[in-house]
């Protein structure tokens, strides 16, 4: 059974930061792309970051620089350390396959990510 297991969100500062963990259970975890996104009230989910099976990472322009992905494949856990976290970005957060590459797999719960001003 595939499962997806976010963890690690909560209430920041703006300028906060946090990082989100991601477990995933039921698949080859090591041979898929990963991906972080985020669904704010009202909007559509958004891809916020990628990485590769070969940890290769790709960033909305909106939070490059601050956003950082990695992988432990050992752990079959995906991450995503935020920095200079701002207002507009609480939502909750999700982690799922890199959709521009592979079908999703059954979402998770999410996070709540909350940054107050």
């Amino acid at each position: 059974q595939v499962q997806l297991v976010e963890s690690g969100g909560g209430l920041v500062q703006a300028g906060g930061s946090l990082r989100l963990s991601c477990a995933a259970s039921g698949i080859i975890f090591s041979i898929n792309a990963m991906g972080w996104y985020r669904q704010a009230p009202g909007k559509q989910r958004e891809l916020v970051a990628a990485i590769t099976s070969g940890g290769s990472t790709d960033y909305a322009d909106s939070v490059k620089g601050r956003f950082t992905i990695s992988r432990d494949n050992a752990k079959n856990t995906v991450y995503l350390q935020m920095n200079s976290l701002k207002p507009e970005e609480t939502a909750v957060y999700y982690c799922n396959r890199d959709v521009a590459v592979g079908l999703a797999l059954p979402w998770g719960q999410g996070t709540q990510v909350t940054v107050s001003s």
